[in-house]
């Protein structure tokens, strides 16, 4: 499998992530183990967490999602041939979200001792924070670099302005400067990246590890109606999907599904894998069976017909 680089570090990661936000919530300790054997055993090393994972669950405070990977990677001794991916910032209340030295200092500790590691890969600002002053949250970044704490450092959801700010500043000032960017981008949600975010990661050779990369699995083609959404926990957040554009998408997805005899969710990770920006699309799995389509992603080579065929069914301009 061919690793693909993040920004203009020195990670090379397979070219899908994980990601950890089902582990502590649809996924139980032993579920969990399970699935990333399978993961890493199909050739994959990315894995992508936060330290609120998995709060939303009920009797979940946060840091679950890490706690597991963390009891994973000791049991299996394999910290040295995995990449992990974790992020501070992103409380629950968005009153509390914060990039404030102090904070950064206490999480990142936190998040250490959870993954029983003494090195995070790359750590990212879940959420900007405009109160904290961008100078600030990047000098506590080079501190942890300088330390071995941190490797290098990624944004997730930030604005265009503010990603390039932050560049900016970190030129400035030869700080460390994030070399990912983690945003909503999938064959379904075009518009928030492409709009402004994509030129910036382009031009600063930012890759791209995008979340929702199958929409919440409605690119999977498992929800087509309403009567639907019961087939797992996240199928509520699927409903704003099923309307004109997205069974346009949908019958794309099938057109090209039968050219290539793979699934959809194959073929909308490969269109993601075909955007110049893109490195790793975080995409999540319960079942082994869901795995198929990671591996089946990353062997698709998507000729310019089928992409300018996607393209068109999902337009947004």
């Amino acid at each position: 499998m061919q690793k693909r680089k993040l920004g203009n570090s020195d990670i090379a990661v397979s070219p899908i992530a994980f990601g950890g936000n089902v582990f502590g919530w649809t996924l139980d300790e032993k579920a969990s183990f399970e699935i990333l054997d399978a993961f890493v055993d199909a050739g994959f090393d990315f894995i992508d967490t936060a330290d609120t994972y998995s709060h939303w669950a009920p009797g979940n405070t946060g840091g679950e999602s890490e706690t597991i990977i963390g009891k994973w990677m000791k049991l299996r001794n394999n910290r040295d041939k995995v990449i992990i991916a974790t992020k501070v910032g992103g409380a629950p209340d968005r009153n509390d979200r914060s990039l404030a030295p102090n904070h950064i200092r206490e999480t990142v500790e936190s998040s250490l001792r959870r993954l029983q590691t003494d090195y995070i890969d790359l750590y990212q600002s879940h959420y900007d924070d405009l109160k904290t002053p961008i100078e600030e949250t990047l000098k506590t970044y080079a501190e942890l670099v300088k330390e071995g704490k941190v490797r290098w450092i990624g944004a997730s959801n930030f604005s265009a302005e503010r990603l390039a700010q932050s560049l900016e500043i970190s030129r400035q000032n030869n700080f460390p400067a994030y070399q990912t960017l983690q945003p909503l981008y999938n064959l379904y949600e075009r518009e928030p990246f492409e709009k402004e975010l994509e030129a910036v990661c382009l031009e600063n050779n930012i890759s791209v590890i995008s979340y929702y990369s199958l929409a919440s699995g409605f690119l999977s083609g498992k929800y087509r109606s309403e009567s639907d959404l019961s087939k797992s926990a996240r199928g509520e957040g699927v409903k704003k999907y099923l309307n004109e554009r997205g069974f346009r998408i949908l019958s794309a997805l099938d057109n090209a599904a039968e050219k290539y005899n793979t699934s959809p969710a194959a073929l909308s990770l490969a269109w993601l894998l075909a955007k110049p920006a893109v490195a790793a699309p975080i995409v999540s799995a319960t079942s082994r069976s869901q795995l198929d389509s990671f591996a089946e992603a990353v062997e698709l080579n998507l000729d310019a017909e089928t992409i300018a065929l996607l393209d068109k069914a999902s337009e947004w301009k």
